[in-house]
């Protein structure tokens, strides 16, 4: 039997931790009155402490260290891609014409 993995919104998340931040009920209560899931109002918290305002990304959506890397990756391979092609070449033209 398969689970429905249910996904909040970036708002949502954010409210839930307002309200533990304000309300001073325990994080257990505040989960069972919205429905959401053991401890993910604490990790909730953790992340928005930890990320700020890059916390919860949503899909597609990276922080600029994640942008950073994947640009930093795409111009690798493409280096790399260069560095064979001129490796070919060298090899290529190296040979004596015989």
């Amino acid at each position: 039997m398969s689970r429905v993995r249910r996904t909040y919104t970036r708002e949502f998340k954010r409210e839930a931790v307002r309200l533990l931040d304000s309300t001073g009920k325990p994080a257990a209560r505040i989960e069972e009155d919205l429905g959401i899931g053991d401890g993910c109002l604490l990790r909730w918290k953790k992340q928005l402490v930890e990320e700020g305002e890059y916390a919860f990304p949503g899909h597609g959506r990276m922080t600029p260290e994640q942008e950073r890397v994947r640009e930093l990756e795409r111009e690798n391979l493409v280096l790399r891609q260069e560095r064979d092609i001129l490796k070919k070449a060298i090899a290529f033209f190296s040979h004596p014409k015989g």
